[in-house]
């Protein structure tokens, strides 16, 4: 019979054969951190005299969050409860960083022949915290790497990720990096993300930046989603936000908003939201907002409103429509 010891210590293998990335095709060097990882990142970098990468891994967010694995999905093992370990990798040449990958720990990893420091040992938060140097250095150059560097962030199971991503959203910062930022925190981080995006959505100054996180919102799982972009929809000083909310609203919401947004369509004193409005009836899942666009065509008093909504019907396939338009010709 096996010892607590002994159980504790075949636990402890299975975990870190489990966290260990599957590389073929590859020269591979492991060692553990001895200091901070941005030490060991400034080393590799410096040192990167011909082509090289350098990989580690850190606990993963829980939940199924895709496919991370590139274009090939034919080694990719099936996890039916979703990976919990995240794999960041860096390829450096010449000295400086040449590219960046995210994957998870299902995938296999071809270097093509090249050598790979896999490093052990490395701190969720101090990985966080290069991170987020680098894909705000990235931000500032206007370089490609910024959307895979946050969203290695966004997919750490640590609460630094958090305080990372919304600093990233301030408005001092790049735009790029804020929009960045925003759509991973609707997408990975639970409430927190909920709150962040909620805010951009309600006081941030940038038209575009509100017009993105009306998308963002439809995004998280919070049940308080659909009413705060409902409220944007009703309120935000630009039309054009006010236009995007409603279209998202209908997209994520369904037949429970249609007669609001028929609403704006009737009222809103802008007339490019009034049509926004048409559209987005037309948008709903199932044929459900086809009754209100009836209704608009046979009681709006205004002439294009009545003209958006009679297209709009014209161009769905809905028995309702189809219905609608056999009365009219009788």
């Amino acid at each position: 019979m096996r010892t607590a010891a002994g159980l504790v210590m075949a636990a402890a293998a299975v975990f870190a054969q489990s966290s260990t990335p599957e590389f073929t095709n590859a020269r591979v060097e492991t060692r553990a951190v001895q200091g901070s990882i941005s030490a060991e990142f400034q080393k590799a970098q410096s040192g990167a005299s011909s082509p090289m990468w350098m990989a580690y891994t850190v606990p993963m967010v829980a939940g199924r969050h895709g496919t991370w694995c590139g274009d090939d999905q034919r080694t990719r093992k099936l996890m039916l409860e979703g990976p919990d370990t995240l794999v960041v990798l860096f390829r450096f040449e010449k000295q400086a960083l040449d590219r960046v990958r995210v994957a998870t720990i299902d995938c296999q990893f071809d270097a093509g022949g090249l050598p790979v420091a896999l490093l052990t040992g490395v701190v969720p938060a101090q990985s966080v915290e290069l991170l987020t140097g680098l894909a705000t250095a990235q931000a500032q150059k206007g370089r490609a790497h910024v959307d895979q560097l946050v969203s290695a962030i966004a997919m750490h199971r640590d609460a630094t990720a958090d305080r990372a991503l919304e600093s990233m959203i301030a408005t001092s910062q790049p735009e790029v990096l804020r929009e960045k930022a925003l759509f991973w925190l609707a997408n990975s981080r639970g409430r927190s993300g909920f709150e962040a995006v909620r805010k951009v959505l309600q006081s941030d100054p940038s038209d575009r930046m509100r017009e993105k996180a009306a998308f963002d919102m439809t995004l998280t799982h919070e049940p308080e989603a659909m009413p705060v972009l409902e409220q944007a929809a009703k309120s935000d000083k630009t039309p054009h936000v006010r236009s995007q909310a409603w279209f998202w609203l209908a997209r994520r919401g369904g037949e429970q908003e249609a007669s609001r947004i028929a609403e704006a369509a009737r009222q809103d004193p802008d007339a490019g939201v009034r049509r926004q409005a048409v559209f987005a009836l037309e948008q709903i899942p199932g044929g459900k907002g086809i009754p209100e666009l009836i209704r608009l065509v046979k009681g709006s008093s205004d002439p294009k409103v009545r003209e958006q909504a009679m297209f709009w019907l014209g161009r769905s396939k809905d028995p309702q429509a189809v219905r609608f338009f056999e009365d009219v010709l009788k």
